[in-house]
């Protein structure tokens, strides 16, 4: 069985992950780090949780009923604007207690923040659904848009097949960065042979580069070809959360 990935999904699952998520205010997108974004939903620079939520719903709006990025910015502008939450404005970073010049609302920055967050949650929606048919179809395709604006990394990655549990995907599931249009495409036996394949591939070897969280000072390294803080699997955290929890109440069940 083959599954489509990103947008093609059906939003029932994205929606599940998504709705699951709780506020969480914070002044740099380096507040919210990897696994935390999925239990919850955040906006640098957003402190009022009303305003983060009427951004969850709005966004809840376009997963459910697959709206636009154009009818998703002309339903929140109005709100930012009357909220205050537009344009460049002083605001104080509660890290250091500065006041600093900052970008809030913009057209440019709803497209980040639409784009980020839909495809996370396809992302993490997918993943529930490729370990439901993994006995089915064990293996994953990384699959990148070929064109002028594709990273040469994942590039390279196009076409790459790994069996589901590879440990590759913990680091280099899709998306792999900010406006990362890549996915994976799930494939069975079958599939694989039509590929002129009669196994998986060697995983690639991964190269890593240092980078400094400059809101924590932490040092980590970062696989090249993906941004800071996208290198984790959306969703996976979240479900092996669902599978101890499940493992745990049957064993109450079955009172072990």
């Amino acid at each position: 069985m083959s599954i489509a990935a990103t947008f093609d999904l059906p939003p029932e699952k994205a929606l599940k992950f998504f709705r699951a998520k709780g506020l969480k205010a914070g002044f740099a997108w380096q507040d919210v780090w990897q696994q935390e974004h999925d239990a919850a939903f955040t906006v640098a620079k957003m402190a009022d949780t009303d305003l983060l939520q009427d951004v969850k719903d709005a966004l809840d709006k376009s997963l459910a009923s697959g709206t636009t990025f154009a009818e998703f910015k002309k339903l929140l502008i109005p709100i930012m604007q009357q909220k205050g939450w537009w344009g460049v404005q002083e605001k104080t970073d509660p890290l250091d207690g500065k006041t600093k010049l900052v970008q809030l609302g913009s057209p440019r920055r709803l497209q980040t923040i639409f784009r980020t967050n839909m495809r996370m949650a396809h992302a993490a929606g997918d993943w529930e659904k490729i370990k439901e048919n993994e006995s089915d179809a064990p293996f994953l395709m990384y699959d990148a848009i070929d064109d002028n604006h594709t990273r040469p990394e994942h590039k390279a990655w196009d076409g790459i097949v790994l069996p589901v549990n590879d440990s590759f995907w913990h680091s280099h599931r899709p998306p792999n960065g900010w406006n990362c249009r890549c996915s994976v495409i799930q494939i069975n036996n079958r599939e694989l042979k039509r590929l002129g394949k009669s196994g998986a591939d060697d995983a690639p070897k991964i190269e890593k580069r240092e980078y400094v969280n400059k809101r924590t000072g932490e040092v980590m390294l970062v696989p090249k070809g993906i941004d800071p803080g996208f290198e984790y699997n959306p969703g996976e955290s979240r479900q092996a959360h669902l599978n101890a929890t499940l493992k745990s109440k049957t064993k109450l069940l079955k009172g072990d």
